[in-house]
C-alpha cells in the first residue's frame, strides 16, 4: 500500500513523462512518505494506439459512416492495415523495433491518409543518411493521420498532448466544464477510468493527487476525480500544478468540490506533505494547511494557516522516476521546426537549475506569482549530484532543464562541474539573450553537453523590448545567438506579435530583423505567437498604462487570459499567417530574397529596417581587456612538448614547442622555454578538471612571479591567441 497515489492526466507529452509527480516523490521520499506515480496520459494513448484499441476505435465509429469525410472514409476503409502495423509502429518509435525503419521508408507498408501530403521536403530533412529519423517521422504522420479520424468520427475532444482544452482554456465560469462531467464518459473515458480504476485497486492509497499542468489536462482531471468519488469515496482527492497555479487563485465556485476535497497552489512540497498529515493520520486531527483551496460549511475557503516556511530547493532531493513506464514512452518527430523535435523525440530527464526567474521583470510574464516572483537557485554541485543520480535511476542521460530562464552564472558552474566530473550528458534550456554570453562561455556549454538554448527575442523592436522591459536590444540578440551558433549550440527564439501599441511597421520591422538572423544562420528555429494579456502579468494588472481595454467577467472558476481590446484598433490576427509561413521558409533555408510584401495578402508599410542591420550588429570590434576577476579555464588536453634551441646573428636561444591534440586537428604553438614552462604548468593549474579557479589577476600574478616580464605582451600574443581558439576560455 502506498498512502499517496500521485497522477499526471492525459495528455501532456509521448515522448518523455511530465515532471511534476517525479519532484514531488523525490521530496516524498526525503520524508520517508511511500507514494506510487503514474502518467495517466502515456497509458491511455498505448491502449488506445494498440490493436484492441483501434478495432474499439473503429467499431465505435461505424454507425456514421455516412457522415465521414472522404479521408475519414479511407482510414476507414484500410482499417485492417492499420491494425496490422499499429504494434509494429509503436515498438519502432519506443526504440524496440530500429530494424523496422527500412520496411517504414518503403512505399507501400504503413497506410497514407491526408498528413502524408506534407512530403515534399523529405529530402531537405533527412537527406538520404538519416533512415531512424524519416522513419519516425512517417511514423508521427501516421498516427497524426490516426489521430485526425478519431477527432472527426469518436471523440472531437482528443489531442496527443491535450484533452478537451476549450474545456479549460480561461473558463472564468465552471458552468460548461461542470454540464459536460454530467454526460457520459467517451470512449477514451472508458480508458482512463478502466486504467486508473486498475491502478487504485493496486495502489490502495488514502490520497490521489492529480497534478494538472496545462488546460488540456483539466478536463480528463475532473473526469478521475468525479470517477474516484463514484467509486472509490473513503479516497481523498487533491489538485495542484500550473493550471490552478494560474487560473485557480480566486477560486468560489463550489460544485468543484463535488469533484475534488483539495486545490493547492503553488509549490507542492509542503502543501501536499500537510495534506499527508490530515489525510493519512491514524488518528483524526485538525489539519493545518499551505495555499489549500478547500469546501468548509458549504463555502469555499482558502487555507494559509500552518507557520511552516516552504521547502529550500536543496532540501526537495532528487527527482524520483520510479514507477513511471520510462521505457514505453514513444518518440515522434515533425520536422517543421528544429527544436519543437526536442520536445516530441528522445526521453529527457526534467531538472530545475533556479526556482523563479533570476530577471523578473517582463511585463507580460506572471512575474506576481510565486513560481516566477521567488527567485532560488541550487548551488552547482548539488544540481549535478542530481544529474548523476538521475542517470544511475532512468539509464539516461538527456537533461532538459526546464527554468523560466536559465541564469547565466550557474550555467557556467554547472558547465565547469559536469566538466570537472568528466560525465557526458546532453542538456538543454531557456535562457534571455543577455550580454553575458560570451563566446567563451557558448564555447564551455557546448563542450558540457549543451546542444540548444531557446530564448525570448519577442518583439523584434528596441521600443517595444525596452516597454516590455526585456532587458535586451535587438543588437545585443544577435551577437549572443552568434555566439550560440559559433560554438554549435542550436538557437531557437520565441517571437511575439500584437503587443499593446505595436505598429504595422514595428510588426514588418520585426519580421525584416527575424529574416536577416535566419539569413545570416545565427538564428536556427523559431516560433510565432500573438501576444496574450495574463491576469496576473504587469499589463494585466495595470492595463490602462499600456493602452489596452480589458473586458473584464466575473470569475468564479477560472482566471488568467484576458480578452482585450488595444486602443490603437489594429487586428493583429491577421498577420498570423504570413508571419508563420515567412518563418517556416526561413528556417528551410530559402526564401530571403523575396519582398515581404509576398508574405501577407493585403498591403503593408515597406520595412524602415536597412537590409545589413544585423551583419552590421556582428561586425562591430570586441574589445580585448579583461576583467580581473575573470575565471581563466583550460579545456584542451596536456601538450607534448618539444625544446630546441634557435639560432640568428651569432645569437642562440632556447624554445620550446607545445603540440596538442584535440578531437579534430593538431596544433602547435611555439614560445621561449621559459614561458613555454610556465605556460606549461599553467595549463595544468587551469585545467576544468581541478577543482580551485584562477582569475585573470591570480594568472598574472604567478607569470610575473615566476620572474618573467611583458605579461600583457605575452597574453595577447599569437600563441596565446592559437590556445585561444581551441580552449583557453576567459569567463
Amino acid at each position: 500500500m502506498n498512502n499517496i497515489l500521485l497522477i499526471t492526466p492525459p495528455f501532456t507529452q509521448l515522448n518523455t513523462p511530465y515532471p511534476a509527480t517525479a519532484y514531488l516523490k523525490g521530496f516524498l521520499n526525503t520524508k520517508n512518505i511511500d507514494s506510487f506515480q503514474m502518467d495517466l496520459g502515456i497509458e491511455v494513448i498505448l491502449e488506445l494506439f494498440s490493436q484492441p484499441g483501434l478495432q474499439g476505435v473503429f467499431k465505435q465509429s461505424a454507425d456514421n459512416k455516412s457522415t465521414f469525410s472522404d479521408n475519414a472514409q479511407r482510414i476507414f476503409s484500410l482499417q485492417n492495415d492499420y491494425i496490422k502495423t499499429i504494434d509494429s509502429v509503436i515498438a519502432f518509435l519506443q526504440g524496440n523495433n530500429p530494424t523496422l525503419a527500412r520496411q517504414i521508408c518503403l512505399d507501400g507498408f504503413l497506410p497514407e491518409a491526408s498528413r502524408f501530403s506534407q512530403l515534399d521536403d523529405m529530402d531537405w530533412a533527412f537527406g538520404t543518411m538519416g533512415m531512424q529519423d524519416k522513419a519516425k517521422h512517417l511514423a508521427t504522420l501516421y498516427l497524426e493521420d490516426l489521430s485526425d479520424f478519431i477527432v472527426e468520427c469518436v471523440d472531437e475532444n482528443f489531442g496527443f498532448s491535450r484533452y478537451a482544452e476549450r474545456l479549460g482554456r480561461s473558463a472564468n465560469s465552471f458552468d460548461e466544464l461542470y454540464e459536460y462531467l454530467q454526460t457520459e464518459p467517451t470512449y477514451i473515458d472508458s480508458i482512463t477510468l478502466k486504467i486508473l480504476s486498475e491502478r487504485l485497486e493496486e495502489v490502495q492509497s488514502k490520497l490521489v493527487c492529480l497534478s494538472v499542468p496545462f488546460p488540456g489536462n483539466l478536463y480528463s482531471a475532473f473526469r478521475c476525480a468525479q470517477y474516484i468519488k463514484q467509486h472509490f469515496p473513503e479516497i481523498r482527492v487533491s489538485m495542484g500544478g500550473g493550471f490552478p497555479n494560474t487560473e485557480l487563485r480566486e477560486l468560489k465556485d463550489k460544485r468543484v468540490f463535488e469533484f475534488f476535497d483539495f486545490i493547492t497552489l503553488d509549490d507542492g512540497e509542503l502543501p501536499v506533505e500537510l495534506l499527508y498529515e490530515t489525510v493519512c493520520h491514524p488518528e483524526p486531527v485538525e489539519g493545518t494547511f499551505k495555499r489549500t483551496f478547500l469546501l468548509e460549511n458549504d463555502t469555499v475557503v482558502y487555507k494559509n494557516n500552518t507557520l511552516r516556511h516552504d521547502y529550500k530547493q536543496s532540501e526537495v532531493g532528487t527527482p524520483d522516476y520510479s514507477d513511471l513506464l520510462l521505457h514505453k514512452y514513444i518518440s515522434v518527430i515533425e520536422i517543421a521546426n528544429p527544436m519543437h523535435s526536442l520536445w516530441s523525440d528522445g526521453r529527457w530527464n526534467k531538472l530545475t537549475m533556479a526556482h523563479g526567474c533570476y530577471w523578473g521583470k517582463c511585463t507580460f510574464c506572471d512575474i506576481s506569482l510565486d513560481y516566477i516572483k521567488i527567485y532560488e537557485p541550487i548551488a552547482a554541485k548539488i544540481l549535478v549530484d542530481r544529474m548523476e543520480e538521475l542517470i544511475a535511476q532512468t539509464g539516461h542521460n538527456g537533461f532538459h532543464f526546464v527554468d523560466e530562464a536559465a541564469p547565466p552564472a550557474l550555467m557556467r558552474e554547472v558547465a565547469l562541474e559536469i566538466l570537472r566530473r568528466n560525465l557526458t550528458v546532453t542538456w538543454w534550456t531557456n535562457i534571455r539573450f543577455e550580454k553575458s554570453f560570451t563566446a567563451d562561455l557558448c564555447v564551455l556549454l557546448k563542450a558540457s553537453g549543451c546542444i540548444a538554448v531557446s530564448g525570448g527575442l519577442e518583439v523584434a523592436s528596441d521600443r517595444l523590448l525596452e516597454l516590455i522591459k526585456k532587458g535586451v536590444t535587438v543588437e545585443q540578440v544577435a551577437v549572443v545567438t552568434r555566439n550560440f551558433t559559433e560554438a554549435g549550440i542550436m538557437v531557437h527564439a520565441y517571437l511575439m506579435y500584437g503587443y499593446p501599441t505595436q505598429t504595422i511597421q514595428e510588426t514588418i520591422d520585426s519580421l525584416e530583423m527575424v529574416r536577416q538572423l535566419f539569413e545570416l544562420g545565427v538564428l536556427q528555429s523559431g516560433f510565432w505567437h500573438q501576444f496574450a494579456m495574463t491576469a496576473h502579468s504587469p499589463v494585466g494588472m495595470f492595463p490602462e498604462e499600456f493602452g489596452v481595454i480589458p473586458e473584464s467577467n466575473e470569475i468564479t472558476f477560472a482566471n488568467n487570459d484576458i480578452q482585450f481590446k488595444d486602443k490603437t484598433g489594429i487586428d493583429h490576427d491577421k498577420f498570423s499567417f504570413g508571419l508563420k509561413k515567412s518563418l517556416f521558409n526561413y528556417m528551410h533555408g530559402i526564401c530571403f530574397d523575396y519582398p515581404l510584401q509576398d508574405w501577407f495578402d493585403f498591403k503593408i508599410p515597406r520595412t524602415a529596417v536597412k537590409p545589413d542591420f544585423i551583419y552590421n550588429c556582428l561586425e562591430k570590434e570586441v574589445a580585448f581587456t579583461v576583467k580581473p576577476n575573470a575565471k581563466i579555464v583550460w579545456i584542451g588536453g596536456k601538450p607534448l612538448t618539444e625544446s630546441f634551441t634557435k639560432s640568428k646573428k651569432g645569437n642562440s636561444w632556447e624554445m620550446m614547442k607545445l603540440t596538442f591534440h584535440d578531437k579534430r586537428e593538431v596544433f602547435e604553438i611555439t614560445v621561449d622555454k621559459e614561458k613555454g614552462e610556465w605556460l606549461q604548468s599553467l595549463l595544468d593549474k587551469i585545467s576544468v578538471t581541478n577543482e580551485k579557479r584562477y582569475t585573470f589577476n591570480e594568472v598574472k600574478s604567478d607569470y610575473e612571479t615566476s620572474g618573467l616580464d611583458d605579461f600583457e605582451l605575452f597574453w595577447y600574443a599569437k600563441p596565446l591567441n592559437t590556445l585561444r581558439n581551441f580552449g583557453l576560455l576567459i569567463l
